[in-house]
């Protein structure tokens, strides 16, 4: 990565020096703690993910990113723990990737480098008072529990002060070249509009040659194939192939967010195109979430709202990889009001459908077929044929999944099943027990 070796030798050089002549007794008291820290360290991670993103303006606006957030989170905390479970010098040290990744993708998507600072002083402040707590626990004399927590507290200063002069440098540079190289693809100008201002839209159409008063199909194309200048070539590329299968009236209108990641709007003049999203073309890597047709600037907006909100629900950790998924297929714009607090949701799942919420094959089968009974009016024979079933096994598995009449899920109103049985299908083992 050009540039990003001249930044940490400029990091390095600004290392404070950790006190070398710490008592072995205060060494062999912080390593102990540090084994203590690996153990939780999962737990830790993921607190610390939610504090920052809830807290910091920005960070949570993206699944991706969020993503992104807890390895950056992991990685530190995991570097964090090996200095002090080894009495490591910081200045022997090398950024994580998921740090400096963390970094470049704010820079790309014009997230202030204030909010990524901070990020890293609110989680040097959560580490230290869990540290502090485990200190405390241990019930140390008060002059050992002060040289314990001294050294602790020297080891996590410097530490995040020489990460984030690095990742602050990797952002700076990413900041320059990023903004040079997205110049042609319109990105200020419609950043503006989206924004709501500039609402009579003159400007953008005499800057973009793109008409707002037809109909608008907005689109996000990402990429989980290789990060580099190849990746937003492809994702242009297919933007093109698209909008030629659906004879879009001109050429679509794109902008790159980050290195994977595509804004897309076809142009369908006076049109209002039916999208049968399981005929577009489709490309190893790339998937797409779209929004629905509308018309104008508003329209403009609200269709890429839509194909935001299909994006979120897409990119739900640890579900199913969908190459598309757009605002208007059954469920997801429910599920994706229902996925911006996934705690709350899991809960009213487990409720709702019971023993069915369970994470296994057996409660897979029964949650397909129930779903497909309700989509298909709750017809026995047209959920079989559906499904290539015998019309006799469809019955046995509903009544299986029912259970007794006015109890367990049975209990529950039919709409209030099919919606959960669709969450789960969308979002997975995210909201299973």
């Amino acid at each position: 990565m050009s540039g990003v070796g001249d930044s940490q030798v400029r990091a390095k050089r600004a290392v404070p020096k950790v006190t070398t002549d710490a008592e072995s007794e205060v060494l062999d008291i912080v390593a102990d703690i540090a084994r203590r820290l690996d153990a939780r360290q999962v737990e830790i991670t993921r607190a610390m993910t939610a504090l920052l993103s809830h807290e910091i303006d920005q960070l949570d606006e993206d699944p991706q990113l969020v993503e992104l957030l807890q390895a950056s989170v992991q990685g530190n905390i995991s570097t964090i723990i090996h200095v002090l479970a080894n009495d490591i010098p910081v200045d022997h040290l090398h950024p994580t990737t998921a740090a400096v990744e963390y970094a470049l993708r704010l820079a790309q998507r014009d997230v202030s480098s204030n909010s990524l600072v901070r990020a890293y002083y609110m989680g040097q402040d959560a580490l230290r008072n869990i540290c502090f707590d485990e200190v405390g626990s241990l019930g140390l004399p008060g002059p050992l529990t002060l040289a314990v927590l001294k050294h602790m507290s020297e080891v996590m200063y410097s530490y995040i002060d020489w990460i984030t002069l690095y990742v602050f440098g990797a952002y700076e540079q990413e900041r320059r070249r990023w903004l040079g190289a997205r110049g042609n693809v319109h990105s200020s100008i419609i950043h503006t509009l989206l924004g709501g201002t500039g609402s009579d839209g003159s400007t953008f159409e005499t800057e973009t040659n793109y008409r707002l008063d037809q109909t608008h199909v907005a689109m996000i194309l990402w990429s989980s194939g290789a990060d580099d200048e190849a990746t937003l070539n492809a994702l242009d590329h297919h933007v093109s192939g698209i909008a030629r299968h659906l004879t879009t009236d001109s050429a679509p209108i794109v902008t790159a967010i980050d290195r994977q990641t595509l804004w897309a709007w076809l142009p369908f003049g006076r049109r209002q195109p039916v999208i049968d999203t399981t005929g577009l073309p489709a490309s190893p890597g790339i998937r797409i979430a779209i929004g629905l047709p509308s018309t104008g600037i508003a329209g403009f907006r609200r269709s890429h709202e839509q194909a935001r909100a299909a994006y979120s629900v897409a990119n739900v950790p640890n579900t199913p990889a969908r190459p598309i998924v757009s605002f208007g297929d059954r469920g997801v714009a429910v599920v994706s009001l229902l996925a911006e607090n996934l705690e709350s949701t899991r809960a009213w799942v487990w409720e709702v459908l019971g023993p069915l919420a369970v994470n296994t094959d057996q409660a897979a089968t029964l949650r397909t077929t129930l779903s497909n009974y309700f989509a298909n009016g709750e017809s026995h024979l047209r959920t079989a044929q559906q499904m290539n079933l015998h019309r006799n096994t469809v019955k046995y598995r509903i009544t299986k999944a029912l259970g007794e009449p006015g109890t367990g899920i049975a209990g529950h109103g039919k709409l209030d099943l099919a919606l959960a049985l669709q969450v789960c299908e969308f979002l997975g083992p995210t909201v299973l027990r």
